[in-house]
C-alpha cells in the first residue's frame, strides 16, 4: 500500500516541476521515507531507460532524491522546487550530462521552459528485446551481497528492473522487495542452501508473474490491442487447431483486455488477479476439448497453469480443406476485419509452426490492402490484383516459414542446423562453404529466437 502513493505520479514526473507535481512528489517523500522513494526511483527509472548503464541511473536517481530532499523539507523556499528542476533539465541538456543518453534528448533541449522539461520527463527508452538479466548463483549473490549490501541491492533493482521492464510497475515492486529479503534473509542463515529453496519455492508464482507479464505487455505495447488479439488467437489456434473461431476469439478478446487494464495499472494485484481469471476461463473453455490444455489445467496455481499453456509447443497440422478466402464484399463490409482475421486463423491452424513474427506481417498486410482497396474507386479491381499476388507468394513463404520452425521445435539444436546446411547445400550447391555457414548461423539465430512462443516481437518481425 506505501507503494501504492508513488506508483501514482512516480518520481521520474519530478523533473517538469510543476507545483501539483511538487506537492505530490513531497507528498510521496513524506508517506515512503527516504530509502522506499529511493528505491522505487531507482526502479521506475530503469524501466524507463532499459538500456541505461547503472551509472548513469545512479546519477539520475541521486539528483531526484537530493530535489526532494532538499525541497521538501518542512520551510523550504517554494521557489525551491522549480529552480531545482530547471537546474536538473540544465544539467540533461549539456554536453557531458552524467544522465541516460536518448536520441531525442536534442530535441527536447532546443525548447525552453516547462515545454523543455516536459519533453525530458516524456523520453524512455524502447524495452531491452530479450531480458539480459542472469540469475547469479546462491553463493555468487551471496559473495556480492556481503561485500556491500547497498550497492548489492541497488545494482539487482537497476538490472532486474531494465530487463523486466515491461511487466507492471506494481509486480516490479512486489518481485524486486522479496528477492533482496531472500538474499538479506538466506545469505546470513546457518542452512544458506535450504533457506534458499524454500524461498524460492515461495517466490515461484511472483517469478513466474514477472517474467510472463513482461512477455505480454511487450507484445501489447508493441502491437496494440487489435493486433494483440490477433497474436493470441493465432497462438491457441495453433495448439488446438481443432477448435473453431468461436470457440477461441471471445478468449484472445479477453486476454487482450486484461493487457489493457494491467499492463500500465499501478493496482497492486491487477495482473495476477485478471491473468487467473483469465486462465481459468481458458480452462474451463479448452479442457474438455483438449487433453494437453486439460495437463496444464490440473495445477492449483493458475499462473503456473497460464505458464503452461503458453508453453505448449504447436500441435501436429490437422487434415483440413482448403481455407476459404472472405469476398471482397465481405472485406470491405462492416465485419470486414473479422471476416480478414478469420482468414488469418484458418491459415495459422493449417501451418501450426509459422511463428507469430510472421503472422503479424501478414495480419499488417491485411490491414493495408483493407485500407488501400476499400476506399479506392474500383474496390473490387484492387482487391482482385492484390488476390492474384497473394495466390503466388503467400503458399511457398508459408510453408517455408512452417518448415523451418517446425523443423527447430522438432529437433535438437545441432541436428537443426545440420539439417538446414544440407537442404541449403540442394538449393544452393553453387555457395562456398563461408556463404552456407553465414546462412546457417543466420537461420538458425532467427529460428531460436522467433520459433518460440516467448519470441520478442519488435526484434522478430524486423527479421521477417
Amino acid at each position: 500500500a506505501k507503494a501504492q502513493v508513488l506508483l501514482t505520479n512516480p518520481p521520474f514526473s519530478a523533473l517538469t516541476g510543476k507545483a501539483y507535481v511538487r506537492d505530490k512528489v513531497c507528498q510521496e517523500f513524506k508517506t515512503l521515507g527516504k530509502e522506499d522513494f529511493r528505491t522505487l526511483t531507482i526502479i521506475a527509472n530503469s524501466r524507463k531507460f532499459s538500456n541505461a548503464t547503472f551509472e548513469e541511473i545512479s546519477h539520475l536517481v541521486r539528483e531526484i532524491v537530493s530535489l526532494a530532499e532538499t525541497c521538501c523539507a518542512e520551510g523550504a523556499d517554494p521557489s525551491c522546487y522549480d529552480a531545482g528542476s530547471s537546474a536538473l533539465s540544465a544539467k540533461s541538456c549539456g554536453g557531458d550530462s552524467p544522465f541516460p543518453a536518448h536520441p531525442g534528448t536534442a530535441g527536447c533541449c532546443a525548447q525552453e521552459g516547462l515545454e523543455q522539461k516536459l519533453c525530458l520527463a516524456a523520453l524512455r527508452h524502447p524495452p531491452q528485446q530479450l531480458p539480459r538479466y542472469l540469475q547469479p548463483s546462491n553463493e555468487e549473490l551471496c559473495q556480492a551481497f556481503k561485500e556491500d549490501p547497498k550497492v548489492f541491492a541497488d545494482r539487482f533493482l537497476h538490472e532486474y528492473a531494465s530487463s523486466y521492464s515491461q511487466a507492471p510497475l506494481p509486480v516490479l515492486v512486489g518481485s524486486t522487495r522479496t528477492f533482496l529479503s531472500m538474499v538479506s534473509t538466506c545469505c546470513i542463515s546457518p542452512a544458506p542452501t535450504a533457506c534458499f529453496l524454500k524461498e524460492k519455492l515461495e517466490r515461484k508464482t511472483l517469478s513466474l508473474l514477472t517474467l510472463m507479464s513482461n512477455r505480454v505487455c511487450s507484445r501489447f505495447t508493441a502491437y496494440g490491442k487489435d493486433k494483440v488479439t490477433f497474436s493470441y488467437l493465432t497462438s491457441l489456434a495453433q495448439k488446438m487447431p481443432g477448435a473453431s473461431f468461436e470457440d477461441l476469439f471471445p478468449l484472445a478478446e479477453d486476454a487482450a483486455e486484461v493487457f489493457s487494464q494491467c499492463c500500465n495499472s499501478v493496482d497492486e494485484d491487477c495482473m495476477q488477479k485478471k491473468l487467473s481469471e483469465h486462465t481459468a476461463k481458458a480452462c474451463r473453455a479448452l479442457s474438455a476439448r483438449d487433453e494437453r490444455f486439460a495437463d496444464c489445467c490440473k495445477g492449483k496455481n493458475l499462473m503456473q497453469n497460464y505458464f503452461c499453456i503458453w508453453a505448449l509447443p504447436p500441435a501436429p497440422a490437422p487434415k483440413l480443406p482448403e481455407a476459404q478466402k472472405p469476398t471482397n464484399e465481405q472485406l470491405c463490409g462492416e465485419e470486414g476485419a473479422r471476416h480478414a482475421k478469420r482468414f488469418l486463423f484458418e491459415l495459422a491452424r493449417r501451418h501450426p509452426s509459422v511463428p507469430d513474427a510472421v503472422l503479424g506481417k501478414l495480419y499488417d498486410a491485411c490491414k493495408k490492402v483493407r485500407g488501400e482497396c476499400c476506399s479506392a474507386e474500383d474496390a473490387s479491381a484492387c482487391l482482385d490484383s492484390k488476390h492474384q499476388r497473394m495466390r503466388e507468394e503467400l503458399p511457398p513463404f508459408l510453408e517455408k516459414a512452417n518448415q523451418l520452425c517446425g523443423q527447430y521445435n522438432e529437433l535438437n539444436f545441432l541436428d537443426f542446423k545440420k539439417r538446414l546446411r544440407d537442404s541449403l547445400t540442394q538449393t544452393m550447391p553453387e555457395a562456398s562453404p563461408e556463404l552456407l555457414g553465414q546462412l546457417v548461423e543466420q537461420r538458425a539465430d532467427f529460428a531460436s529466437t522467433c520459433c518460440p512462443p516467448n519470441s520478442p516481437p519488435l526484434y522478430c518481425a524486423s527479421k521477417v
